[in-house]
């Protein structure tokens, strides 16, 4: 399978591995009512599809020791009356080995939407499962989701509509942000009185998780802290730019940051962040240990964030979970007790983080972040060698705004073209956009009938594209409408060329097609023995691409070949031609160039 053909999709690894498979369930987490002194609780952790095993089925050196569980999951403190001893209530936590016998959860092979087959259970919550899905939209590769489902067994009207409005809020805010650090949402949905939540699969654990792993007498390495800091300021900053209001996400903390197995880090569960207005207040709501004392009154606002991560920093470096000590006692704790080494520097950051009284922290994460980088530059911190963070841009970073977003339907792997002010781009849900390159002012749109990975090549007035309908379009720049179309018989994930009059481009069908610019007619093609997904580069009235079986080829442009050489594995990147030195470069899967 080529890499234009694979999704960015979490891997099944054993329990063992302490694999996540996705975001964590905003909803399992713990929805706890007190009233006279009561509380009802249950286990918060493994909760959704990006949760850890549970526990019953972890291997021994996965189970952490049981403390305070009252203590330990997202609250959410309302005046009603206590959860009686019969409603489960929503924070329980049912093994996956009896989820898939629980009644009520959809058994492996429901299709829903005649798109997402469930293949099982991947965890269940008080108020949702989760299941492993596949979307058979892609019938050609095995693209694995996770589809959130929403499970409202409490008989309290109040907690019934709290978890709806959870579960709707995080549909929304996933919907319309766009960051590398945020999973993606395919899919919202409603089917026979359920509401679901397609949502991507994380390869990676959470850094709870990391730090059980730890021996006793083992603290993190301080640089790849600063490392994940960093990472986690540019979402924190990311949300609170947010327009048009911005998002505080209420609810940072180790369990709910992923880490990636490539070493990026991944936020999740969105089931609590809100939108932010001034003056307004809420339901107490977050992690006790984490959470700052202004939430507990209602108040939740971007320097609450600030609080929540200078929380989770001190915990990283000193492996005191806060849940655990006396409530607003970081200041008697400093992280050089337990972690001497640290960065004085650095020390001083977090620890302003984490002033009870909110205005003597950091004004705003993006001040926080300069902190953090200061003491990195003047103390001894580096970052691990496989980091992807730059201490060079770190400052720049915190200083750059969005100008603009659009949201499309799913994932967009094509690169743009702008021509005359106008950006056009395709996307995997089958449509080619035009959009005003200086705003993202949408123009128009024209749908085909397969995902678009291929980058649109404008030539006068026509926008050239193919898709994975086995079909190349020619669209009309201004008016969005179709002007002819050439069928293939294989997707087409190569990008179009023009020159000569002409335009080529490859197809999984194994041909290389030569089209007339003006009617879409086919000049002529040729078979390759294998599907061609690299574009086309011309040099010296020579064409040059590669093809899927590992040849790298070039022909004239009568369609006659002049030559093939051979790499070991298959050709998908496009070649440049250097017409001062007469060199070709193309790299291929068999890891050179």
């Amino acid at each position: 399978m080529s890499s234009l053909d694979k999704r960015h999709i979490g891997s099944e690894s054993d329990a063992a591995d302490r694999r996540l498979s996705a975001s964590k369930d905003s909803l399992g987490t713990r929805l706890v009512e007190r009233a006279q002194g009561h509380t009802g609780d249950s286990n918060p952790q493994n909760t959704g599809s990006a949760s850890s095993t549970p526990d019953n089925e972890r291997t021994p050196h996965q189970v952490n020791p049981p403390a305070r569980d009252d203590e330990l999951g997202t609250r959410r403190i309302t005046a009603s009356s206590p959860v009686s001893d019969q409603d489960s209530g929503p924070g329980q936590i049912v093994p996956a080995q009896s989820a898939s016998l629980a009644e009520g959860t959809l058994p492996p092979g429901t299709l829903l939407q005649n798109r997402y087959e469930i293949i099982g259970v991947l965890g269940m919550g008080g108020m949702s499962t989760v299941y492993k899905a596949r979307d058979l939209r892609f019938a050609n590769v095995n693209r694995l989701c996770a589809v959130k489902e929403m499970v409202n067994p409490a008989s309290d009207p109040q907690i019934r509509e709290i978890a709806i409005q959870n579960f709707e809020r995080e549909a929304n805010i996933l919907a319309t942000t766009n960051h590398p650090a945020m999973p993606q949402i395919y899919d919202f949905f409603s089917e026979a009185n359920r509401h679901y939540l397609v949502m991507e699969m994380i390869d990676g654990w959470d850094l709870e998780d990391h730090l059980a792993e730890l021996a006793t007498d083992e603290l993190l390495d301080e640089g790849q802290v600063v490392d994940w800091a960093l990472q986690l300021c540019d979402v924190l900053s990311y949300l609170h730019r947010h327009r048009p209001q911005p998002i505080v996400f209420r609810d940072l903390k180790p369990g709910n940051i992923m880490l990636e197995s490539q070493g990026r880090i991944r936020l999740i569960d969105f089931g609590i962040a809100k939108v932010f207005q001034t003056g307004q207040k809420g339901t107490m709501i977050g992690t006790e240990g984490y959470s700052p004392p202004e939430q507990y009154r209602g108040s939740a606002e971007p320097r609450g964030d600030v609080y929540a991560l200078g929380a989770t920093l001190h915990h990283l470096l000193t492996k005191q979970d806060p849940r655990l000590e006396p409530p607003f006692s970081f200041q008697e704790r400093p992280v050089s007790a337990k972690n001497p080494n640290v960065n004085a520097q650095l020390e001083a950051a977090i620890m302003r983080a984490v002033e009870y009284d909110i205005d003597k922290r950091f004004s705003s994460v993006e001040e926080f972040k300069k902190a953090i980088v200061a003491a990195t530059r003047l103390g001894s911190v580096r970052l691990p060698q496989a980091s992807t963070y730059s201490y060079g841009a770190s400052v720049e970073a915190s200083e750059m705004a969005e100008i603009w977003h659009f949201a499309c339907e799913d994932e967009v792997r094509s690169s743009p073209t702008i021509k005359d002010g106008v950006l056009y781009i395709g996307a995997y849900d089958h449509n080619l956009y035009a959009l005003k390159a200086d705003s993202g002012e949408f123009l128009w749109k024209y749908a085909t009938e397969g995902g678009i990975a291929s980058t649109p090549f404008v030539h006068d007035e026509q926008v050239l594209i193919g898709s994975a309908d086995r079909t190349l379009y020619s669209i009309n720049a201004r008016t969005g409408r179709l002007e002819w179309f050439c069928s293939t018989q294989g997707r087409i994930w190569s990008s179009p060329r023009v020159e000569f009059g002409h335009v080529f481009f490859g197809s999984d069908d194994h041909n290389l097609y030569a089209v007339s610019v003006q009617t879409g007619r086919v000049v002529w093609k040729r078979e390759m023995g294998a599907p061609v997904r690299s574009s086309v580069a011309f040099g010296d009235d020579i064409l040059y691409f590669g093809c899927e079986d590992g040849s790298i080829l070039a022909f004239d442009i009568r369609g006659e070949m002049k030559w093939r050489q051979r790499a070991r594995r298959a050709v998908t990147s496009t070649p440049c031609f250097d017409p001062a030195e007469g060199i070709l470069y193309i790299g291929s899967m068999d890891w050179n160039m």
